[in-house]
């Protein structure tokens, strides 16, 4: 138990202008009115384009009979599974009240939004699935838009001021290691040399 006061003592001190930071960063990317479509769609794609590409690209490979396209197929569906999980487990354990909870006179959600921030589900899910289609496909034309979506869909949970930068940050530092993760459960799984 002494162990644990020290580490707090040690922490204490670099969380609080940490959250000081979070704070101050958000307000500049927050506006009073944050009512944009652009940035609510990018918000929300989030939740759809990882099934819309696990279905295509599981379809397309069945019907060209392609084995790696369906491995690819299931590749996704793995990492949009870990991807939904992860977040939900890690807001029961931090339970961060959201920024505009925390802060009602300086932060302006785009919508009434209640529930646990740390960390970004929406920035979790585009980053692993960004990882993923780029480590299916290694080409920069595919690494790149993958990246500027996630990194798109991050920005949106700043700018609609439902997260802290922290919380963004934290998801795509998980994204991407869900993206990882993915891709080594799925050749563990199927074996896809063979």
């Amino acid at each position: 138990m002494k162990t644990f006061y020290v580490l707090l003592s040690l922490l204490l001190p670099v969380y609080l202008p940490a959250q000081n930071i979070d704070i101050d960063l958000l307000k500049k990317i927050n506006p009073a009115h944050p009512r944009s479509d652009l940035w609510t769609a990018t918000s929300h794609s989030a939740y759809w384009i990882p099934p819309a590409a696990a279905a295509g690209t599981l379809v397309t490979g069945i019907i060209k009979k392609d084995r790696k396209l369906v491995i690819h197929g299931y590749q996704v569906i793995i990492n949009t599974a870990i991807s939904a999980g992860v977040p939900e487990t890690m807001k029961l354990t931090f339970r961060r009240d959201r920024p505009a909870e925390a802060h009602p006179n300086v932060i302006y959600p785009a919508e009434e939004k209640h529930g646990r921030s740390f960390p970004s589900g929406h920035t979790i899910m585009a980053f692993a699935t960004a990882t993923t289609l780029s480590l299916q496909y290694k080409k920069w034309y595919v690494a790149v838009p993958a990246y500027t979506w996630a990194g798109a869909v991050g920005y949106s949970r700043l700018y609609r001021g439902v997260h802290y930068p922290s919380d963004v940050l934290a998801g795509a530092a998980i994204g991407v290691g869900t993206g990882y993760l993915s891709h080594w459960l799925t050749r563990k799984i199927f074996n896809p040399a063979n």
